[in-house]
């Protein structure tokens, strides 16, 4: 289950590759890693129609026979948009793409740790050529709790959905991955069609849409990729 990503990449890329008409995201750093509960970039369709690409915080409401304790730190990934909890936000005006340059999945060798921090090392997948991509998303206001010590509050939450693991993934995450989006029509698909059509966008990226570009010394086999660099 992905839950850290990378973006490197300029507002102007965002915007270009997604038709973005307004930008409410302020100043984006050149690169960040985002992680749980924390603001992202995200591309939506606005109440007033206008396509913006503006900063909501990872992970969407719980649903509530899962939540544990007072507060809800949200749900980073949706593996299933047909239960019944997320049904209420898979039509045009709940999508939302999310633009990413990377994602990470931790090792799956036991004790693959940073030997400083004592956290399992990351594996990071992105596009050959290293450029930007896409996750199919939702979003949703929302009033509650996300951490104890803060109270209720009002929230913009996201969520990317996840399907099957390709060659690439499978053997790090054998249980799932992001859905991606590459191309702009796919794009335009997720973002304005109705749920009976967008839907079929959940489906496993084929096994040359992403390489491995960093990982830990590590014995697993992996299928043939292209040429393999540094992720930094």
């Amino acid at each position: 289950m992905c839950n850290l990503y990378n973006l490197t990449t300029s507002q102007e890329a965002i915007r270009a590759l997604t038709r973005t008409l307004r930008d409410l995201s302020g100043n984006l750093e050149p690169s960040v890693d985002i992680y749980p509960n924390r603001p992202g970039p995200v591309v939506r369709n606005a109440p007033d129609g206008t396509r913006e690409l503006t900063r909501l915080t990872w992970g969407l409401p719980t649903p509530p026979e899962r939540v544990k304790g007072k507060a809800d730190p949200g749900t980073t990934n949706v593996r299933n948009p047909q239960y019944a909890h997320w049904q209420q936000f898979v039509g045009v005006g709940n999508r939302c793409i999310v633009p990413v340059t990377s994602f990470a999945e931790p090792s799956p060798t036991p004790g693959d740790k940073d030997p400083e921090t004592g956290v399992q090392r990351n594996f990071w997948f992105a596009r050959p050529d290293r450029s930007l991509f896409c996750f199919a998303g939702f979003w949703t206001p929302w009033t509650g709790v996300r951490r104890v010590k803060d109270g209720p509050a009002d929230h913009e939450l996201y969520a990317f959905m996840t399907t099957k693991p390709n060659a690439v993934v499978g053997p790090i995450h054998e249980k799932a991955m992001p859905v991606i989006l590459t191309a702009p029509d796919e794009i335009e698909t997720w973002l304005t069609t109705p749920w009976a059509e967008a839907r079929h966008l959940q489906r496993t990226a084929a096994d040359d849409t992403l390489v491995i570009v960093d990982k830990p010394a590590t014995q697993i086999k992996f299928p043939a990729t292209p040429a393999q660099g540094s992720l930094f």
